[in-house]
């Protein structure tokens, strides 16, 4: 079938599987394996935010359903966090295009964040989470899947060292605090920012950017500022070595414990000093 006859969940389907195999497909088969992400008999939630990660996320997802070798399902659900209609609308036209059987639940996040004077962001990430384990536990899930990806994770552990002191990243899985049995994954986890760009603009996608009131009303919102602050700083740094994202990538796989100054484990922290002499 030629492209131009193909509706635009086919054209979108098949852009996974061809021409974007080696950049994303393969690594989010990848990251999946690599990780230990999905085992028989896991129901996954599938989170839609409406950007293009999230889309992406749910596409592949949904396909690794149809052909795994082994027994998993999921589940797609949108938490309506208070968007505007027709952002609404733009995530609902999007899903029904692209074949998403999508479950829409509504809160009122916006509303609780946009009075926030400290920190909102983090309280959305955190009230947005929480939404999302809950839902998805009421349908039966044992984990979510969100859409972060590989420059998210170098980012956030740069923002980490330079803003908040400390050497942390941002983990592949990880399991839930408040919600028992729960469990998180990233499946887009090796996937770069850039590949996820070219298949939106190879399929010429509209998605949502950030439909958050708060950062409408204040689009120099400073959490967002850091983000793409470093952001820049990688992108300038790769250009005199290609190498510097998966420089980072690498080195949240190889601290040297020997040439640690300090770090906490399991809430107690620790010195160099302890088993120096």
């Amino acid at each position: 079938m030629k492209r131009e006859d193909m509706t635009l969940c086919q054209k979108v389907e098949n852009s996974i599987h061809k021409k974007f195999s080696k950049p994303i497909w393969s690594k989010f088969v990848k990251a999946i394996k690599e990780y230990k992400m999905i085992a028989p008999g896991d129901r996954i939630a599938v989170c839609i935010s409406g950007g293009k990660d999230s889309m992406l996320l749910a596409k592949c997802m949904q396909h690794l359903h149809r052909v795994s070798d082994f027994p998993f399902d999921v589940e797609f659900i949108v938490m309506d966090p208070g968007y505007l209609p027709q952002n609404r609308e733009l995530i609902e036209y999007n899903c029904r295009e692209m074949n998403i059987p999508v479950k829409f639940f509504e809160t009122n996040i916006f509303n609780v964040v946009y009075n926030e004077q400290h920190n909102p962001c983090y309280l959305c990430s955190r009230m947005r989470r929480g939404n999302l384990y809950a839902f998805a536990k009421e349908l039966g899930c044992n984990k979510i899947a969100l859409g972060h990806h590989f420059d998210d994770a170098i980012e956030t552990m740069l923002i980490s060292i330079i803003y908040g002191s400390q050497v942390r990243a941002m983990m592949p899985k990880l399991h839930s605090d408040n919600f028992e049995g729960m469990e998180l994954i990233r499946p887009l986890y090796l996937v770069r920012e850039k590949h996820i760009v070219e298949w939106k603009e190879y399929n010429e996608l509209r998605f949502l950017q950030c439909a958050c009131r708060f950062t409408e009303a204040s689009a120099n919102h400073e959490e967002l500022s850091k983000r793409r602050e470093i952001k820049g700083i990688i992108a300038k740094l790769e250009e005199g070595n290609p190498q510097v994202p998966s420089n980072i990538y690498k080195s949240m796989h190889n601290i040297k414990l020997d040439a640690v100054i300090g770090y906490t484990k399991d809430g107690i922290d620790h010195s160099f000093m302890e088993d120096y002499d």
